[in-house]
């Protein structure tokens, strides 16, 4: 049974970081590639960034530049590090296996920017 927690969100003025984490309760999450999500009011969860088994990551044109994805497969842990947070970065943040997802979906962590 999978079971995933985000956490880290929070309110930010525009310009700063966040780092979000996710706790994975999953047997041999080494082996998956995981990947960040987000899901603004109105639109539809879209890929952040991802990281695969063996450490390579990518991020979504949309943050490239402020975005940087990192695992810890012993504390079975994904991190997102968003810097230069805009506005558009509001969402509700997720983590979940890449490209498929698992059905389970864990609460999410919400991160507002703004003034």
């Amino acid at each position: 049974q999978v079971q995933l927690v985000e956490s880290g969100g929070g309110l930010v003025q525009p310009g700063g970081s966040l780092r979000l984490s996710c706790a994975a309760s999953v047997m041999l999450f080494r082996l998956y590639d995981m990947a960040w999500y987000r899901q603004a009011p109105g639109k539809q969860r879209e890929v952040v960034a991802v990281i695969s088994s063996g450490g390579s990551t990518n991020c979504a044109d949309s943050v490239k530049g402020r975005c940087t994805i990192s695992r810890d497969n012993a504390k079975k842990m994904t991190y997102l590090q968003l810097n230069s947070l805009k506005p558009e970065d509001t969402a509700v943040y997720y983590c979940n296996k890449h490209p498929r997802s698992w059905d389970y979906w864990g609460q999410g962590t919400q991160v507002t920017v703004s003034s």
